[in-house]
């Protein structure tokens, strides 16, 4: 009987229990799925707000190529980075040392320099720049310069830990490669190249910088011996210069002459899709890169002169 009267009272009770445990299943089944989409859909949508920021933190800004930047508050610091000894990027920057000095050497030897300086000419400075041009070793300037550019592209393309920033090098000579066949084919443009590739002047100074200052140096140092002093002092000056007067001042002038020698062409041929048409946008993309590159290093300095540190930025000669 007891047996029988316990079965009795636990009846109900399981009963009661199945019915609450169907309808705890029946919600988990109507309420899964939907839990289950709401998980998916933050799951996506953090990878797709995170994997930005992520990106961003691995871009290496180029200004830290040549300067030593505060990771803080992106500040320059006194001096340029320490450079140990790599033999990949050692030789590259020899090669370059080495092969841009027959460059800058035939491109001056093309230019009338009484002219440039003013001494014989009354015109204005674009005018001036222009008819400077003589063009007497045009042709073995050319071939050197293609052939700098061509065996550094493939330099870069097999060996790319040579310099820090492979892919924007191998975009500025596939670009530059571009460009230079345009004098190439239009003569009267040849002065255009030569402008232009005095540029090579102020990266011959920008590889001597790093080659012959591997300590990283500030240039206005008191307690350097006097040898490294004038040698460190004189690459910072003329790398200075050579930046502002052809990156800032040279290259946005000939976006004018330039548009007028596209226009004089086309006038010529009859059709404004000529040759002279490909250095407009090209031209354009170098000097908005050259202002750029100032605009990082500029700013860099005004964070460094806002933290309190623009005495120490002057004496340092930054």
């Amino acid at each position: 009987m007891d047996v029988v009267s316990s079965q009795r009272r636990m009846a109900p009770r399981n009963a009661t229990d199945e019915q609450s445990g169907g309808a705890a299943s029946a919600s988990e089944n109507k309420t899964g799925p939907l839990r289950r989409i709401r998980q998916l859909h933050r799951h996506r949508s953090s990878r797709s707000s995170s994997a930005p920021a992520r990106l961003r933190h691995n871009r290496r800004p180029k200004i830290e190529d040549h300067y030593r930047v505060d990771p803080k508050n992106r500040a320059l610091l006194p001096g340029v980075p320490v450079h140990n000894d790599d033999w990949a990027r050692d030789s590259h920057d020899f090669f370059n040392l080495i092969v841009l000095i027959p460059i800058i050497v035939l491109n001056a030897m093309n230019w009338d320099w009484d002219m440039l300086l003013g001494k014989t000419s009354t015109q204005s400075a674009a005018e001036t720049v222009v008819n400077a041009w003589t063009g007497e070793w045009f042709s073995l300037f050319w071939d050197i310069t293609f052939l700098y550019f061509m065996i550094d592209l493939i330099w870069v393309l097999l060996v790319p830990h040579c310099v820090k920033s492979p892919g924007t090098i191998i975009q500025h000579h596939i670009a530059t490669l571009g460009y230079i066949f345009v004098p190439y084919t239009y003569s009267k443009c040849q002065w255009c190249m030569g402008a232009c590739m005095s540029v090579e002047v102020n990266t011959w100074f920008l590889i001597a910088r790093r080659v012959f200052n591997k300590q990283g140096f500030p240039p206005w140092k008191l307690e350097l011996r006097p040898f490294i002093s004038i040698r460190v002092k004189l690459i910072s000056i003329f790398f200075y210069l050579s930046w502002f007067l052809i990156r800032i001042f040279l290259f946005p002038g000939l976006i004018v002459p330039i548009y007028d020698m596209w226009r004089d062409l086309t006038d010529e041929v009859g059709s404004p899709f000529n040759i002279m048409l490909v250095t407009l946008p090209l031209h354009s993309v170098f000097c908005v890169l050259n202002l750029k590159w100032t605009y990082d290093l500029l700013m860099s300095k005004i964070r460094s002169w806002k933290k309190g540190e623009k005495h120490k930025v002057i004496d340092k000669g930054l």
